[in-house]
């Protein structure tokens, strides 16, 4: 498989609220079917940017290695784009507002 055909393996994403040691808050998203790939932030959305990033680096690094990638489905046959500002903008709205509850 190619790095993009990798890329486009749709894996499963969760997303919790966890309290850190020192009491705070934060969104925790993860692939767990891919190993180490997991980010916190305060908001959802910057936990799932930062562990889309961390997914596709993660995915090079294996595939440099030349370490199995787990493909748990086929990858789909157009895999949408990154995400961006413009495509969060309305999301990133509620988040700021305080709309969204913790």
């Amino acid at each position: 498989m190619t790095l993009d055909e990798y890329l486009a393996v749709p894996y499963v994403l969760t997303m919790e609220s966890v309290c850190r040691d020192d009491g705070e808050w934060v969104r925790r998203a993860a692939y767990p079917e891919l190993p180490n790939c997991v980010a916190e932030a305060e908001s959802p959305i910057d936990a799932i940017e930062q562990l889309d990033e961390l997914r596709r680096n993660r995915i090079a690094d294996m595939m440099e290695r030349g370490e199995r990638i787990p493909v748990p489905r086929p990858p789909l046959a157009s895999a949408t784009a990154p995400l961006d500002a413009d495509r969060l903008s309305f999301a990133r709205w509620l988040v700021q507002e305080g709309r969204l509850g913790d």
